[in-house]
């Protein structure tokens, strides 16, 4: 594993178990359960992005420390809610029983929606981010439209309509793009907007960088739903297969999916010709997405 992104895991860790050390969480299982979903596990792709980009950007990771945290408490709390019967009904998560597994249905409800009260309140007030109040607020904005209908929620709203259906590769793809490609490129925007970053060419070449890597990783996530094994994975393997669910490789083939990603990769690694040298974390994790086995 790289060295920085190691460090980077560690860090967020950190961050993480400070923002959960609540104390009033309303009740000791509340707070157990959101400290369950969120702590010890998961690739830490999305912090991982914001620090990235900060930092080539020139932004303190103590400015950065914020954002990343945000933008992982929403991808835990949509994790929780989307194992839940009513939606996914996934019994294993991150190589552990999921949360209404560990707990119960109403408390896994109520974690999920306290980690998504919980980001927009570290967002808003945690003292430790970025001093400027346009650059918290358009942060706000970035992931709270990331989170909606325009992204992660209506993503999850057209899988749930989608199954047992035949979708084309185009409406696939749209699919994808809200579900996960929008929280993955919102993550890369917050760390271009702790650091400041104007419009101009640049920001642009973000926002594809980040549209480009999000659906290539939800492409290869459902690659490895296929032939991924389940001990490294972390969850089960062949659930969208079992649930009739529209996948990538169910509309096109597994090759032509492979294909796709990596296209994919190449055209997020070409949409950061701007930022020159700065761009070589950006590079590797763009490669990494298409090229990981969990």
């Amino acid at each position: 594993m790289n060295p920085r992104i190691e460090a980077y895991q560690a860090r967020i860790e950190q961050v993480l178990d400070r923002c959960l050390s609540l104390p009033d969480a309303g009740s000791a299982r509340l707070r157990e359960g959101m400290r369950y979903s969120v702590l010890g596990g998961g690739k830490r792709l999305r912090p991982i992005l914001v620090y990235s980009t900060g930092e080539a950007l020139g932004a303190p990771l103590e400015h950065l420390d914020v954002p990343a945290a945000a933008v992982e408490l929403v991808h835990v709390y949509s994790l929780v809610h989307d194992d839940l019967p009513a939606m996914d009904d996934d019994d294993l998560r991150r190589g552990r029983p999921t949360c209404h597994r560990a707990f119960d249905e109403a408390t896994a409800i109520l974690v999920g929606d306290a980690l998504q009260a919980l980001a927009f309140d570290v967002l808003a007030h945690d003292a430790s981010g970025p001093a400027s109040a346009t650059a918290r607020l358009e942060m706000i904005r970035l992931l709270a439209h990331a989170s909606g209908t325009s992204g992660m929620a209506g993503g999850q709203a057209i899988d749930l309509a989608s199954v047992g259906q035949k979708l084309t590769a185009e409406a696939v793809e749209n699919m994808h793009r809200r579900k996960t490609g929008a929280l993955i490129q919102c993550s890369v925007l917050l760390g271009a907007t702790a650091a400041g970053i104007a419009p101009g060419a640049e920001l642009d070449a973000l926002k594809r960088f980040g549209a480009d890597i999000g659906l290539a990783f939800q492409i290869q996530d459902d690659i490895l739903d296929v032939e991924g094994d389940p001990a490294i994975i972390g969850k089960t393997a062949g659930a969208d297969t079992a649930r009739n669910k529209p996948t990538y490789p169910s509309t096109v083939g597994l090759e032509a999916a492979r294909s796709r990603a990596h296209a994919l990769c190449e055209a997020a690694i070409a949409a950061l010709a701007p930022l020159g040298a700065r761009a070589q974390p950006l590079l590797e994790l763009a490669r990494y997405v298409v090229n990981r086995s969990r």
